[in-house]
């Protein structure tokens, strides 16, 4: 998870862009934090993915193959 005061700070260079606009700097801050907050939620979902299994009705297991081949590289691991 993203650090609250990084979040907060995203959502300020928000504010004052939509109010003022952003100075160069502060469009390459707001970028790099929107990355590293991108980074975390594929992350958080990556991991949400791994610990899922999909069962039918007629209970099959019936989880993609993707995310059974995620699930054994992390056994490796």
């Amino acid at each position: 998870m993203l650090a609250q005061h990084k979040l907060d700070r995203i959502n300020a260079l928000a504010n004052k862009k939509k109010e003022q606009g952003l100075s160069s700097e502060e469009q390459n801050e707001q970028h790099e934090l929107r990355q590293e907050y991108l980074q975390n939620v594929r992350k958080s979902f990556k991991n949400h993915l791994k610990g899922m299994t999909v069962i039918d009705p007629e209970g099959q297991d019936v989880t993609p193959e993707k995310v059974k081949r995620m699930q054994q590289n992390e056994k490796k691991h």
